[in-house]
């Protein structure tokens, strides 16, 4: 993310937002929203934004986060007398921010867009970072662009619009940052129940200034930023594998990527430096956090999935496609210790099946 670019916060961020417009030479200004956020988003951003707008709607959802979504946000756009001068507001979770700012930055060769986030994922990664794209051919982001928002908002009034599960699936991008950058974080994250997961304003702003700081350093993901896909590896090929099978209940983003960060443990375990301790410690820490009650009794079960050795060859052929791959080499982001990670580490196949092994086994004896 551009360090230039303005972050607003809370209520006051309104204010600052329409102060900011006030200033910025516009042609029309421009609201794309899902069918969730237009029900329950839409209204605050309508109460405190001061400048009139066109409203674009998309169908919620990653499986709508793709090229023909995309087509129908341009052909929105242009019917509505968008130029150059326009600006895109998105307003909702990853997919919102995502293929909006895909579209944006690919509309007449690119228009601004400012995001404001919905869901604890978009607030502490998602919008954060300039990268935009869409899903193709069933797979995650292969197609996009690094293009900025001028303007970022985090208001963390949205998230009382939000499930249990879908807080829980934004704390996942959390927890990374514990492990990646600042381990002090697990401190906030075991004060939070899991039964009533409450995410104060702080911890949003302290996982979103390490989400700053990071592509600050390295906005084109060439070398520190990769950490930030500590857990995504599998946990990508995992949700893809979940979104793309039928048979299979589809799983939130977070929810893979803990699924992801808890292999990626073992592998730092199996190759690194990191103790069978603190991977049983921080498995547990991780989810503790995706429980859900048996029917017919008070005890709780794991709320995610086992991974089947059916599963296992269709989520090692997509590893292939991973994005940080390199002369067909997959790279994992991997742990030296809680706090430091490492980029580009290369796991061997067998290594890749103990860790989902733990896993398995991880889920069932923990419940």
């Amino acid at each position: 993310m551009n360090t230039t670019t303005p972050v607003l916060y809370n209520n006051e961020g309104f204010k600052l937002l329409n102060e900011f417009l006030n200033k910025t030479n516009y042609s029309k200004l421009f609201v794309l929203v899902d069918k969730n956020t237009k029900i329950f988003c839409l209204p605050l951003l309508d109460k405190y934004l001061k400048h009139p707008f066109d409203l674009i709607e998309i169908r919620n959802g990653e499986s709508y986060k793709n090229l023909k979504t995309t087509q129908h946000i341009w052909e929105k756009l242009t019917t509505q007398g968008a130029d150059r001068q326009s600006i895109l507001i998105n307003l909702g979770g990853g997919v919102v921010t995502d293929i909006g700012g895909f579209a944006a930055a690919t509309f007449k060769r690119g228009i601004r867009f400012i995001n404001i986030p919905t869901t604890v994922l978009g607030m502490v990664d998602a919008a954060i970072g300039g990268k935009t794209g869409v899903d193709f051919n069933g797979l995650k982001n292969q197609v996009g662009v690094f293009h900025n928002a001028i303007a970022l908002l985090i208001n963390t009034e949205f998230l009382k619009t939000l499930e249990q599960r879908e807080l829980a699936s934004g704390l996942a991008e959390i927890i990374k940052y514990g492990f990646i950058d600042n381990p002090k974080l697990f401190e906030e994250i075991n004060k939070i129940n899991p039964e009533t997961i409450e995410i104060k304003s702080q911890i949003i702003k302290e996982s979103a200034t390490i989400k700053q700081k990071i592509v600050a350093q390295d906005p084109n993901e060439q070398n520190i930023r990769k950490t930030l896909n500590f857990g995504h590896t599998l946990g990508h090929a995992i949700e893809t594998h979940f979104l793309s099978n039928p048979l299979e209940e589809q799983l939130l983003h977070g929810e893979a990527v803990a699924i992801g960060m808890i292999m990626a443990l073992h592998l730092s375990y199996q190759t690194q430096k990191l103790s069978l301790n603190e991977v049983n410690k921080f498995s547990k820490l991780i989810l503790r956090f995706y429980l859900k009650k048996k029917q017919n009794t008070h005890q709780n079960t794991s709320g995610l999935p086992q991974i089947d050795s059916t599963d296992i060859d269709f989520i090692r052929e997509l590893l292939k496609h991973d994005k940080k791959n390199h002369n067909g080499q997959i790279n994992f982001i991997l742990l030296e210790t809680i706090g430091e990670a490492k980029i580009n580490c290369q796991v061997s196949n067998d290594e890749i099946i103990k860790a989902i092994t733990f896993y398995n086994k991880t889920i069932l004896e923990i419940y």
